[in-house]
């Protein structure tokens, strides 16, 4: 049906009241500001100045001005503004922030009753005034804009119709603050480049005191909202410095207030370590679902449109019939070629709803960055941006909801694309609620995985955040302002910075002289002492976020389904095994469960007649600490391992064995048994599980031990050793196996002739006995002796982690007990510093407890301390428990002689390190250092040595270093080099096929091509069906 039958019908009409309710949809001021800075960056500003101007004429007595360096507008560019709800921007893959075509009317109009626009653009100058006040004063329901345009070289009026333009400007004389073609013009000078765009607001919105919403007095570097307090209130709501400075995910304008410029910020860069998470699910349909039902339209229609030529094509062809006449023949040739295009446009709206529907079964992927805001920690939540911009802010979720101190100062980012979750018109909720709220969850079970990630709550909550200078119990209260706490902060998070010339963002590297240092609003790359990045053209570098994925955990229903599995398996099995089924041919073997064989018995009949080596049954308590093996046996040991080594090294025996080993160990209880000649004379005793240590002892320690133990209790076992030997002491040997035979231990002891310590278990106590009349040593194991010292090394551990000053050159200092050890009758603390005093002073020191110089500051507190210290609580408690047990051993103390032979040998190893890690300059040479002795190694300038080893060390990581970065370097300019050959053959690739689609337009007029993809749908369709 023709256009003109439809102009009796009603059309809709657009009322200047409209303006007003179409600004309402921004409940936050600021978001209505925001539009207006999302205009520019859709422009490609680089630079957006926002400003007052001071009008005590006009209500709220100032003018509100916005002025960027964009791509700027021309007439008819500026008359699609008025155009409500019309934007170029609006196409699936788009990156732009608007979609809508109503930021600049609604967030304009929700600032104040009218605006007038100046736009710049190939040397035109367009003007285009809005005003609900001309409307009011003039009674007029329509909306009507004027809108003139001058020549930006000679300032002529651009026009066909000068009566017109004058209506236009004298509107704009009489209800706009420029009174005359001077002022106006005066405006356009303000834009300092050849494009651009100013927006100018005023006659703004009052609250009921008469006073001005939006507060510029205050602090002229910054806009604020009128009326709101600071306390309970996020910096966001209330600065729109501190909203501009993270209004996009990675900022790339200038904004400036005033003059004064916001330091942006990009968040993922402030966040203590920050962690990256991939998310991909196929929840988020919405606008998928959208986008397929589009283009399902389009290609039912387009389906229909070629159905119709083609009929009417064959209904041309059969009414023509015979006829060969030239006008029949062009006339049906004319429409066979339109079916055939409607063909081939139907195939490609159908080629491009498939598509959509395939993208619309495939999950979408998002990136989740996680990290904690140690600055201020009580700011933490999640920052979800679309398209970069920020839509929500501070969202609680996951264990945040629980309101304790799991995951308090955790800040996550996201950016959502359009395809995901469509943003509503005022660009602070998401238009689904539902697929909303799923992303909140998914978030939250990624943060809570963060949380497990950095185990911040298995080191302890409050100490972490002690550490960052939170002494306060109030959440809400800021970190210490000590220099300590904020170079610690500094320490942990750079400094990252924009340069005013490239936009390019650089990090600087840490200095302590920069902790408190104030950048200047202009900062350019050539202030960066990094000499990497101390230029323009040099590349950024790309935030490097460690990836981690989400473990999920197994439900217990899950748990429960699985376990049943397992038992339901395991029974199948058993009833297997349970039946018996006769086997009479070769396919009953087949059915059996099991693997079996059919080779003759016989064949396998050594195996099965071959006894089997029974274990070795529990021992009495009476034996448990005798050796494993008796005399006798052990005789018949060391023959058996002359002959042949053992097939295994641990011994077993049968239960008839087990027993005339009880029996012989009977008798040596009141008989010695017979010692072959170079046995050692003391056996140590020790569980069966473990070796006997055999070896040669002196006599003369045992006296000195049966002088310093306690005697043996009458209730306790004794074991009758053999009679002395004269000693022969020599160096002890390793132990090759920690399991070792009692043969191989035995031959050892005759081949080998060496001490082997005893390791006993903590809390025993072995006492020795000599006899003067007889030749006998009597051997005591009690468990009652060196509790008393465990008991006490116990308590004295309970003072690890308490928090202790120490006084150093008469100035106390804080710091912690990392260990506690015990002497004879002082406990020493380890106490390590949180701020070490001074350069010379040891980071760690040890003192003693009770003493002046040291005192505690509150008592210890389990919930300070770690699992990691409390496990290592654990370990040195054991230890020194078997240090103690150590303490006292049946061996006797070393000689002189092993004393010098130990202080060789440790003279020897120092030698053999130093000369290992020796200098090349050092002014002693290896060969002199191998001839020194102990007094000479005592008296070795070890301080000298390690800083000449350590500047070594640090010239050969520099050399690395250096190597690296030039091997970076390398490969950036390389890199950069091939982006921009891809940025050259990506603008080659689009004007080739702007000039298709002009060429195809000449050829056929009626062809519709909006999109790069049906673009080369239809060039392909052409190469694969054309003739």
């Amino acid at each position: 049906m023709a256009f003109t039958n439809y102009s009796s019908l009603q059309r809709a009409q657009l009322t200047f009241e409209y303006l007003h309710t179409n600004s309402t949809t921004h409940e936050f001021l600021f978001g209505a500001l925001a539009e207006l800075v999302d205009n520019a960056r859709d422009a490609d500003a680089t630079r957006i100045d926002i400003y007052t101007e001071p009008r005590e004429n006009l209500r709220g007595g100032f003018m509100l001005g916005f002025l960027d360096d964009g791509a700027g507008m021309d007439s008819n560019d500026a008359a699609s503004v008025i155009q409500f709800g019309k934007s170029a921007k609006r196409t699936p893959e788009s990156t732009q922030i608007g979609q809508y075509g109503n930021g600049l009317k609604s967030g304009s109009m929700r600032i104040g009753k009218d605006f007038i626009l100046f736009t710049k653009k190939d040397f035109v100058m367009t003007c285009l005034f809005l005003s609900r006040t001309f409307h009011e004063e003039e009674g007029i329901d329509e909306v009507i804009v004027p809108l003139p345009s001058w020549n930006a070289r000679t300032g002529e009026p651009i026009t066909d119709n000068m009566e017109k333009f004058a209506i236009e400007t004298e509107l704009i004389y009489k209800y706009s603050p420029f009174k005359s073609e001077q002022e106006v013009l005066e405006q356009f000078r303000k834009i300092r480049g050849e494009k651009g765009t100013l927006v100018i607001i005023f006659n703004l919105k009052l609250m009921d005191n008469g006073e001005p919403e939006l507060d510029v007095t205050s602090d002229p570097r910054d806009i604020q909202m009128a009326e709101t307090p600071p306390d309970g209130t996020k910096p966001e709501r209330r600065s729109f410095r501190a909203y501009a400075a993270v209004l996009y995910i990675d900022p790339r304008m200038r904004i400036f207030i005033n003059g004064h410029k916001i330091q942006t910020k990009r968040l993922s860069c402030c966040l203590y370590k920050p962690r990256m998470y991939k998310y991909a699910s196929k929840r988020f349909k919405t606008r998928a679902e959208q986008e397929v039902k589009k283009a399902e339209h389009m290609a039912r229609i387009a389906e229909e449109k070629a159905r119709e030529a083609e009929s009417k094509a064959r209904a041309l062809e059969l009414r023509l019939g015979g006829d060969i006449a030239r006008e029949s023949r062009v006339m049906l040739c004319q429409a066979q070629n339109v079916a055939i295009t409607m063909r081939r446009d139907a195939d490609v709206k159908k080629r491009m709803k498939e598509a959509k529907q395939q993208a619309l079964k495939e999950p979408k992927e998002l990136n989740f960055i996680f990290g904690v805001n140690i600055e201020q920690r009580h700011l933490d939540g999640m920052f979800i941006y679309n398209c970069s911009r920020l839509i929500k802010m501070y969202e609680k979720v996951g264990p945040q909801l629980e309101g304790g101190m799991a995951c308090g100062g955790v800040v996550g980012v996201v950016d959502v694309p359009y395809l995901v979750l469509e943003p509503t018109h005022n660009k602070q909720d998401f238009a689904d609620a539902k697929e909303y709220r799923h992303l909140l969850r998914a978030m939250g079970e990624h943060l809570a995985q963060y949380w497990k990630d950095v185990e911040i709550a298995q080191k302890g909550i409050s100490k972490f955040w002690d550490d960052f200078g939170y002494l306060s119990a109030n959440w809400n209260a800021p970190p210490s302002n000590e220099l300590r706490y904020k170079r610690r902060r500094a320490m942990e998070i750079p400094t990252t910075i924009q340069c005013d010339m490239c936009l390019k963002w650089r990090t600087l590297p840490f200095q302590l002289s920069s902790v408190e240092q104030d950048y200047p609003d202009t900062w350019v790359c050539s202030m960066n002492p990094d000499p990497e990045q101390d230029r323009c053209d040099a590349l950024e570098q790309k935030q490097k976020l460690p990836l981690s994925i989400l473990k999920k955990e197994k439900s217990q229903e899950d748990k429960q389904k699985e376990l049943t599995e397992k038992i339901r398996q395991q029974q199948e099995k058993l009833e297997a095994l349970q039946k018996t089924t006769p086997i009479r041919s070769q396919a009953d073997l087949k059915k059996l469960p099991l693997e079996v064989t059919t080779r003759p018995v016989l064949e396998n009949s050594d195996q099965l007649s071959r006894p089997q080596r029974p274990r070795s049954p529990p021992l009495p308590d009476v034996i448990k600490n005798a050796p494993s093996r008796p005399p006798g046996q052990l005789s018949r040991s060391i023959t058996q391992q002359r002959k042949g080594p053992p097939a295994r090294p641990a011994i077993s025996y049968s239960r008839s064995q087990s027993a005339a080993f009880s029996e012989e160990f009977n008798i040596s209880r009141t008989q010695p048994p017979a010692v072959a000649h170079g046995r050692s004379p003391c056996t140590l005793v020790r569980p069966p599980p473990k070796p006997v240590a055999v070896g040669r002892t002196p006599p003369v320690p045992l006296q000195n031990c049966k002088s310093q133990l306690p005697p043996p209790s009458p209730k306790h076992p004794k074991l009758l050793l053999p009679p002395k030997k004269p000693p022969v002491v020599k160096q002890p040997q390793p132990s090759s196996s920690r399991k070792r035979s009692i043969s191989a231990i035995d031959d050892e002891s005759e081949e080998e002739v060496g001490q082997k310590k005893d390791k006993r278990k903590p809390g025993k106590q072995v006492t020795v006995k000599e006899e003067k009349d007889s030749n006998e040593v009597v051997v005591e194991l009690t468990d009652s002796a060196g509790e008393e010292e465990s008991a006490e090394l116990k308590r004295a551990q309970k003072d690890k982690g308490q928090h202790v000053e120490v006084r150093v050159n008469k100035e106390w200092y804080t710091g912690r007990i990392t260990a506690v050890e015990m002497g004879k009758k002082v406990v020493r603390w380890k106490v390590k510093f949180d701020y070490v005093p001074t350069d010379t002073t040891p980071r760690d020191r040890w003192v003693e407890r009770g003493s002046e110089d040291v005192r505690l500051m509150k008592p210890p507190s389990p919930d300070h301390q770690s699992p990691d210290t409390q496990q290592q609580q654990r370990e040195k408690v054991v230890a020194a428990q078997s240090s103690t047990s150590e303490c006292v051993r049946t061996e006797p103390d070393t000689t002189a002689s092993s004393n010098n032979e130990t202080v060789d040998l440790l003279a020897q190893t120092l030698r053999n390190c130093l000369r290992y890690f020796l200098p090349p300059n050092f002014p002693i040479s290896k060969k002199e250092l191998s001839s020194m002795n102990s007094e000479e190694l005592v008296a070795f300038p070890l301080k000298e040595y390690f800083k000449q080893y350590e500047v070594g060390l640090q010239n050969l990581c520099n050399s690395y270093q250096t190597r690296a970065n030039a091997q970076a370097k390398a490969c950036e300019e390389k890199l950069h080099v091939q982006e921009q050959k891809l940025a050259e053959t990506k603008e080659k690739l689009q004007k080739l096929r702007t000039n298709i689609v002009a060429l195809l337009q000449k050829v056929q007029e009626d062809i519709d091509i909006n999109t790069d993809d049906e673009l080369d749908a239809y060039i392909e369709d052409l190469i694969t069906r054309g003739d």
